[in-house]
């Protein structure tokens, strides 16, 4: 049974080890981070500044099975929309994608976000070219509201924008 347990700064290192090139990681972070690859101290730091700046309206959670981290996702309730919660840094172990994870992580992350925040609406970014986890999203009921074109290197990647309803 998949279950939450608090990010800790020792997890920054097995987030990256799920992340094995440049592109992975854009497509993880967007624009996020600078420089690839990236070090754990990279993670832990835009992690700080993150709860200095949200406080009690952000959760980072690592998702476990049988004491095995298997994914991670941060949960930030927007402060001008109460019952809005937006997903982000979403990933699941490299290792064990395509076996149902990630839909169990939003799963998970859903039903959080119903009971601690009060959530009506649901709002997640994913460019268009990852089209694994704009399936995983598109099943679990997300649709795409707006675009926006984000600057990755020299590239310009479409960002689908998405919600669930709730």
């Amino acid at each position: 049974m998949l279950y939450f347990r608090d990010f800790v700064d020792s997890d920054a290192d097995l987030i990256l080890s799920w992340i094995d090139s440049e592109r992975a990681l854009r497509l993880w972070s967007a624009d996020t981070y600078g420089e690839y690859p990236l070090n754990p101290s990279d993670i832990i730091s835009r992690y700080k500044l993150i709860r200095s700046n949200h406080g009690e309206n952000v959760r980072i959670f690592m998702a476990e099975e049988d004491g095995v981290a298997v994914g991670h996702i941060v949960l930030r309730r927007l402060g001008d929309e109460k019952d809005t919660v937006r997903f982000g840094y979403i990933i699941v172990d490299s290792r064990i994608r395509g076996r149902g994870y990630g839909k169990k992580l939003l799963t998970l992350a859903q039903d959080y976000a119903i009971r601690c925040y009060g959530a009506q609406r649901l709002t997640l970014g994913v460019f268009e070219s990852n089209l694994p986890a704009f399936g995983c999203y598109s099943t679990f009921g997300f649709c795409e509201y707006s675009d926006e074109l984000v600057k990755i290197g020299d590239e310009s990647w479409k960002c689908l924008e998405l919600e669930k309803l709730l």
